[in-house]
């Protein structure tokens, strides 16, 4: 009888898949190196993600001589930004409903909206191209020279993708690498070249792009994120975004201020996602008519009000607030309430009128201003901690991306003493942001599909306003 199970074990083992058989070096090197097509395809994609690098660094250097400009003139002629930011944003705005409308915004809802199941190959064209890359780098750089409170990482992403993307059209017809795997890795790249952020790229393609990462993308993504980081690191160094953060030793002391903190960020962060929201899915309300029928004159009028408020503030609530934050976090100066509020409208008001620009700096510079009026009332000393939890904990509400926001915030203050209080404070922050309402990139990016199906294609552009005639 034990002979008898012999064979049937045998055949059993036989039928069975060899799981551990391993490779063969020399055939698969042969098999590599006998097609010369598929090292085409990887050597165009190596070459495009240098330029999504490269296009994100213009972008960067144009944004800031732009604000440049606007602060000497503020500095100069304080009451002349009562005409010039109006001005500019009415031209903005016209600009861009006129000849790219898909450039409104911030960029990431643009890029989601693209990967979208839902919608038609042929309108992807809408949302990312490399014509509203040259667009997004220009009209995101007059966004700030005329002071608007935007940021430039949101449309970093559309950027890169942008000029990712074009890659597709000259790899070969049979090649792995296809449209989405692109598009991620642009997006991906275009945050870890804004933020120098490497890190923060990855978990923002799988969090906020796709849900999940893809073997035969994995590599397409990281290769994008490398050299469109080494092109940034090539211009600016490889420094923090915010430098190094300096916090006293963290005990059972901050608890219960980091607990404010993210409860009042995450608060605040679900009311302003839930503003954008109804703001730019041209919710019923009456001033969303007004600016339906008179969208430069609105535009405008927004920019008269961001004006009044960076006068009120000093100049503190133009552009994108980094160097406040930067000189909170070296102790050098806090933020008033006051502050915090203005930033709060003005950043909401910017992306109401259909300005180009992100939200990424703005968000941060709000948060930072929440944990700094914390550390006001429970202890000064514990303020580096308390901003940098703050920056974390409304990102994650504003966007309900807490991963992407805590590793965004610790690479850029170089925080990772600090890994388990941000990560904290951006679930917390995230959880009641989801009582108040949705994930605010989704509902954008909803909202686009749905107006994209239902369009003409090719979309044509808007009639000119009437407030321009």
């Amino acid at each position: 009888m034990p002979d008898a199970g012999r064979p049937a074990r045998h055949n059993a083992a036989a039928a069975m898949p060899h799981s551990n058989h391993e490779p063969d070096v020399l055939e698969n090197l042969r098999s590599e190196l006998s097609n010369w097509r598929p090292w085409i395809d990887r050597a165009i994609v190596l070459g495009y993600a240098v330029l999504a690098g490269l296009a994100v660094v213009g972008f960067t250097l144009a944004s800031d001589w732009a604000f440049g400009l606007f602060e000497r003139i503020h500095r100069g002629h304080p009451w002349l930004v009562l005409l010039w930011t109006p001005a500019c944003t009415a031209g903005i705005v016209w600009a861009t409903r006129r000849w790219f409308p898909g450039a409104a915004g911030s960029g990431i809802p643009q890029v989601k909206a693209t990967l979208h199941p839902a919608l038609p190959p042929e309108r992807r064209g809408r949302f990312v191209s490399l014509r509203l890359t040259l667009a997004k780098i220009g009209l995101g750089a007059a966004g700030f020279a005329a002071g608007l409170s935007i940021g430039r990482e949101g449309p970093s992403v559309q950027v890169a993708a942008g000029v990712m993307q074009h890659a597709r059209r000259w790899l070969s017809p049979g090649s792995t690498i296809d449209m989405r795997a692109l598009l991620v890795a642009g997006g991906a790249a275009g945050i870890a070249a804004a933020f120098n952020a490497p890190l923060a790229g990855v978990v923002f393609a799988i969090e906020e792009l796709t849900g999940r990462l893809e073997a035969r993308a994995s590599g397409v993504v990281i290769t994008a994120i490398v050299l469109a980081g080494l092109m940034a690191v090539s211009v600016y160094g490889n420094l923090s975004y915010f430098g190094v953060i300096r916090v006293p030793p963290l005990g059972w002391s901050l608890a219960g201020p980091g607990l404010l903190v993210a409860l009042a960020a995450g608060a605040a962060g679900g009311v302003f996602s839930r503003l954008m929201a109804a703001s730019l899915t041209n919710a019923p309300q009456r001033l969303n008519a007004l600016r339906a029928r008179w969208p430069i004159r609105f535009a405008a009028a927004g920019g008269l009000l961001i004006a009044v408020m960076g006068l009120v503030s000093g100049g503190g609530t133009f552009g994108a607030g980094s160097e406040a934050v930067k000189h909170m976090l070296a102790g050098q100066e806090g933020l008033t309430p006051l502050y915090t509020l203005l930033k709060f409208i003005a950043t909401w008001v910017t992306a109401w009128v259909g300005a180009p620009g992100g939200i990424f700096a703005p968000s941060l510079s709000i948060g930072a201003g929440i944990g700094d009026a914390v550390a006001g009332l429970a202890d000064p000393h514990l303020a580096p901690a308390l901003i940098a939890m703050g920056m974390a904990a409304f990102l994650a509400a504003v966007t309900q991306a807490p991963l992407t926001a805590f590793i965004i915030v610790m690479e850029m203050v170089d925080g990772h003493s600090m890994v388990l209080s941000l990560m904290a404070s951006a679930m917390l922050a995230s959880l009641v942001s989801r009582m108040i309402g949705r994930p605010l990139y989704e509902v954008l990016a909803a909202h686009m599909v749905a107006g994209a199906i239902a369009g003409p294609a090719p979309p044509s552009p808007p009639p000119p306003d009437d407030g321009m005639r």
